[in-house]
């Protein structure tokens, strides 16, 4: 009796003052990462990559055209922006339940009264079961679902990030298989020259046939490969249509070479921390948490009392042909207050199960911050190497392609053996699919770069208003 008499003390109080929160008050969880990146060889000092539209940042008008492309048709960003509307919807439900809700209302009631058996007819505007919103359950429900709303709009963004990312590494990708396609072209016209000599000087007795036998498993070699990289270029370029929502278009624009993307290099990492606001993964993540903290609010509100109120203003009368005439006005009320007693636990099974989902939005919120921590690190670590892999690996195939000259100069002229001048056939070869390989791994690192520093989205302009 004690208990039911301070509850009902602190509902008065409520009413007097206002609703309560019952919700944890909110503290973002410290960051789980260094505060600094790894050494960074090549800081960047441009313009951070959020601040730079992905038409900017890419060159590539055949590349742009396709990104335009799959941002129009990918279904899986459509799939991110129908969740947006979901969840738009939900939390339009939520907040409707912090109103009463009017309603045309009639009602006809036949009972026992003081001269026998009497019909009661009323008609009117009705509320019915309206919550005074007295413990916070209500509003903590609703901004539950605005945090919910918030994530599927942050992951909307993170879905588009992603999908730019997909489409330019798919189409350096395409790129470098173009590439190598061409290397292999010229090495295999190359060794079907060096066969066709190397099978006449077989006939006439100036080489063995075991030059020609390896002349020929060189030669057989390149179109393996060759085999290879279409079937690569084929897969990737399925992989560009899946991505972009539809077959390529036969008038896309002129594009540009693998080696010639101009893809920029000096975007600024800045410190770990700017992830929290930069990446909309991590933002969602913390809405996540957010909506988690809410739900523990409505849970705790849960053991609190429920007061409703139901309610009709319109006319009553005990004839339905009066229901309208004069002096029929008639104003009903009922508040009811539901104190739980016992429910069998489920009210603290529930609160221990909101417990339980904010934990799991804090793991979760901390692991979105260090995979992107993981994901930058490993982006800048390609910056400052990728760089310089490529310069040597450049420097390499220039050597390769030198000693090749001399060594097929020299077979010719009968100077040195055909096994010295296979082996620079293969170095070679070997050393151009490296370069082409290298080439497309240091423009995709950029892209990695300005993909995982939050670059690719950017507020659309606040629609233009009319003038008056």
């Amino acid at each position: 009796m004690k208990r039911l008499q301070l509850t009902a003390m602190a509902a008065a109080s409520m009413l007097l003052g206002g609703c309560m929160n019952l919700a944890p008050t909110y503290e973002r969880p410290a960051a789980p990462v260094a505060a600094a990146y790894p050494a960074d060889a090549l800081p960047g000092s441009g313009a951070a990559a959020v601040d730079v539209a992905w038409q900017s940042f890419f060159a590539d008008a055949r590349l742009r055209r396709l990104i335009e492309l799959a941002l129009a048709a990918n279904r899986d960003l459509r799939v991110a922006v129908l969740n947006i509307e979901q969840a738009r919807a939900l939390y339009d439900v939520k907040r409707a339940d912090q109103l009463p809700s009017l309603g045309l209302g009639a009602s006809a009631q036949r009972g026992p009264g003081t001269t026998g058996i009497v019909n009661t007819y009323a008609v009117g505007l009705a509320v019915s079961s309206f919550e005074l919103d007295l413990f916070g359950r209500v509003k903590n429900l609703g901004a539950a679902a605005l945090a919910q709303y918030f994530a599927t709009a942050e992951t909307r963004k993170a879905v588009q990030i992603s999908l730019i990312a997909s489409v330019a590494d798919a189409y350096v990708a395409m790129l470098a298989d173009e590439e190598l396609l061409r290397v292999t072209r010229e090495t295999l016209k190359t060794r079907e020259d060096t066969t066709r000599l190397t099978k006449l000087r077989f006939d006439r007795g100036a080489a063995s046939e075991i030059d020609y036998r390896q002349a020929e498993q060189l030669l057989e070699g390149a179109k393996v490969v060759q085999a290879q990289t279409e079937r690569q270029r084929l897969q990737d370029e399925n992989a560009l249509v899946l991505l972009i929502g539809r077959p390529l278009p036969s008038d896309l624009p002129p594009g540009l070479p693998l080696a010639g993307q101009q893809l920029r290099a000096d975007l600024p990492a800045g410190l770990p921390s700017d992830l929290l606001e930069r990446r909309p993964d991590v933002r969602s993540a913390e809405q996540q948490l957010l909506s988690a903290n809410a739900n523990i609010g409505a849970a705790r509100a849960a053991f609190f009392p429920r007061i409703t109120l139901t309610g009709n203003a319109g006319t009553a009368s005990l004839e339905l042909s009066g229901l309208f005439k004069g002096g029929s006005y008639a104003l009903t009320g009922t508040a009811s207050l539901l104190q739980p007693i016992f429910d069998a636990g489920r009210n603290q099974a529930d609160l221990e199960v909101a417990k339980v989902d904010r934990d799991l939005a804090v793991a979760q919120y901390e692991k979105a911050i260090q995979t992107a921590f993981r994901e930058v690190a490993d982006a800048l670590a390609g910056r400052s190497t990728l760089t310089e892999q490529l310069r040597a690996q450049t420097a390499q195939t220039a050597a390769a392609q030198a000693a090749y000259r001399l060594a097929d100069l020299r077979y010719r002229s009968g100077v040195t053996s055909y096994l010295d001048l296979l082996d620079t056939q293969r170095t070679l070869f070997a050393a151009q699919q490296a370069t082409v390989q290298t080439q497309a791994l240091e423009v995709q690192n950029r892209i990695a770069l300005y993909k995982v520093l939050g670059g690719g989205w950017t507020e659309p302009p606040p629609p233009a208003t009319a003038a008056n």
